[in-house]
């Protein structure tokens, strides 16, 4: 379902291209709006449109202790007004929705990415059976807007909106990271919160694009679904055994997929972080290939420019990737959102973009079950 938001019509402002598409990118001044999402200065607070995402609710007796039996999380007994990350997967363990979850008094709230909505619902509706569950769309009069700071206060109350917290990047009762060492995300805080549609432009917030809340997120190495995960994804790769995972809960689909490959394996590829070379005054497009001398070795899924960091980007590497290797992007000539360098004649040229690695996910990350054996057999 595709909509246009009511705040593209305020002055500067200039759309955003997939997934993106119907809200802002930007206001007319990224950085001061990225600022904003940061700092308090006491003006109105900072916040992200981010009405092109779908809300799906489930009412009904049985609402969590369904939802934690379809889902990767444990739902169940989770008070009002909290909030959680859970991963809806394939038989084959490949995730296919990543619902954040708010708990309501009488349903709980499921955001997901744009376009995910029907299919969403569409699923949970043929897993009812007999259960007192009712699946909705709710998106046509509610709308979600993103900030680095919980909006319920200056909302008001006569909103009273449901509110979802990033668990990012701590680690969750029954989950584990992936990532070694401190973890830049520490200081990293986004909430959701879900507001009625019609009342967007006379919320009295000030305005971010996406684009200052994504370069925000990709500072703290938060994958996105719809940017980091493709049909092949396993939770592994992205790190979110971290936030979306409860490694002890009772059977899901795709339940046995996570289970061997952290017991008994290792994720096939690893998301990393990546600083660019920021000479070219241009970023490459999403999707660029990463490059090991001549060898591709994986893919850009998100880049964007930060107000202190520079040209930064979370690309998705195999595994075999030499973790301390000096890399390159190569951008064939694709279409980069925030700028495209071009030949003499006028057609895209391919540009090459220096690109030094940070590890989010370990390479050994998993087989945890053989290396309690091995350090059983060194005693």
């Amino acid at each position: 379902m595709s909509r246009r938001s009511p705040l593209l019509d305020l002055h500067g402002a200039v759309e955003a291209s997939a997934p993106d598409a119907g809200v802002a990118a930007h206001y007319g001044d990224p950085v001061r709006e990225q600022r904003a999402l940061v700092r308090e200065d006491g003006g109105a607070p900072a916040a992200v449109d981010l009405s092109h995402h779908e809300i799906v609710t489930i009412a009904g007796e049985d609402r969590a202790s369904w939802l934690t039996t379809l889902s990767s999380q444990v739902i169940t007994g989770l008070p009002a007004g909290a909030s959680a990350e859970t991963l809806l997967l394939s038989v084959q363990g490949r995730i296919e929705f990543a619902p954040h979850v708010i708990v309501g008094e009488d349903r709980l709230w499921l955001i997901v990415e744009p376009g995910q909505g029907d299919s969403l619902a569409a699923f949970l509706d043929s897993m009812r059976f007999m259960l007192r569950v009712e699946v909705a769309r709710a998106d046509e009069e509610l709308a979600v807007i993103g900030s680095s700071r919980d909006l319920t206060e200056a909302l008001g109350e006569d909103l009273a909106c449901p509110v979802w917290r990033d668990p990012w990047p701590g680690v969750v009762e029954g989950g584990i990271g992936y990532s070694a060492g401190p973890h830049p995300g520490e200081d990293y805080a986004w909430f959701e919160a879900i507001v009625p549609r019609d009342r967007l432009p006379e919320l009295g917030l000030r305005w971010s694009g996406v684009w200052a809340a994504e370069a925000l997120r990709v500072e703290a190495w938060r994958p996105r679904i719809a940017t980091e995960a493709d049909e092949r994804t396993i939770p592994h790769e992205l790190d979110l055994l971290r936030t979306a995972v409860h490694l002890a809960k009772g059977c899901y689909k795709g339940q046995e997929t996570v289970a061997r490959v952290h017991n008994l394996g290792h994720p096939p590829r690893r998301l990393v972080f990546l600083d660019l070379d920021g000479s070219e005054h241009t970023l490459p497009a999403r999707g660029s290939a990463v490059r090991l001398g001549e060898r591709t070795v994986g893919r850009v899924t998100s880049v964007v420019q930060h107000h202190e960091a520079g040209p930064i980007a979370l690309a998705v590497l195999k595994r075999s990737a030499d973790p301390s290797a000096a890399l390159t992007v190569l951008d064939e000539g694709g279409d980069s959102e925030q700028g495209e360098t071009r030949d003499a004649e006028g057609a895209p040229a391919a540009v090459e973009y220096a690109a030094a690695q940070t590890v989010i996910v370990d390479p050994e990350a998993g087989q945890v079950v053989g290396r309690r054996n091995r350090a059983d057999f060194l005693r």
